[in-house]
C-alpha cells in the first residue's frame, strides 16, 4: 500500500511537467502512469488506477497517440487493445513542443510581414513599421534557435 502512494506521488508530480509542454492534466496523468509502469496497459486498467471512466481515458489516449506519446502495442493472446508509453521522453517532448513553436512562429511571422506590407504601400511612416519589423526580426530570430535545437 505505501508502495502505491508513492508511486501517486511520483506520476502527481511527473505530471507537473508534463502539463508545461501544453498536454492537458488529465492526459499528463495518463502518460506519466504508462511511462511509470513501463508496461502495456488497457483502458480498464488505466481507469481503475486513475479512478477515471473508461471513455474519459479513451479521449485521453487518443489525444496522446496524435501526439505520438503513446502507441498502441499488440501482445499475442490478449484481446483488448494495449498502450503503453514511449521510453524517449526527452526526444519525444521536445520535439513535439518544437515543433509547435516552429508552426506558431511561421504563422504569427507571415502575419505580420502581411502587415508590414501593407504599412510599407501607405504614405507616412511612422515609428510603428520600425517596432513592427523588430517583432518580424524576433520571430526570425525564435524560428532560427528552434530550428538549431531541432537539429542537435
Amino acid at each position: 500500500m505505501a508502495e502505491q502512494k508513492v508511486q501517486e506521488q511520483i506520476i502527481l508530480e511527473f505530471s507537473k511537467t508534463v502539463e508545461m509542454f501544453d498536454i492537458s492534466p488529465s492526459e499528463a496523468k495518463l502518460f506519466s502512469l504508462l511511462y511509470i509502469e513501463g508496461k502495456p496497459m488497457t483502458l480498464d486498467e488505466m481507469a481503475d488506477w486513475l479512478g477515471k471512466s473508461k471513455t474519459s481515458v479513451s479521449n485521453g489516449i487518443r489525444s496522446l497517440l496524435d501526439l505520438n506519446l503513446v502507441e498502441r502495442v499488440w501482445i499475442k493472446g490478449v484481446r483488448k487493445d494495449l498502450y503503453q508509453a514511449d521510453v524517449n521522453l526527452y526526444h519525444k517532448f521536445m520535439s513535439n513542443f518544437i515543433h509547435k513553436w516552429l508552426e506558431a512562429m511561421k504563422r504569427q511571422k507571415k502575419t505580420l510581414l502581411e502587415i508590414n506590407d501593407r504599412l510599407t504601400s501607405m504614405k507616412g511612416k511612422q515609428e510603428l513599421p520600425n517596432r513592427l519589423q523588430d517583432m518580424i526580426d524576433f520571430h526570425q530570430h525564435l524560428e532560427k534557435t528552434f530550428k538549431e535545437i531541432k537539429s542537435s
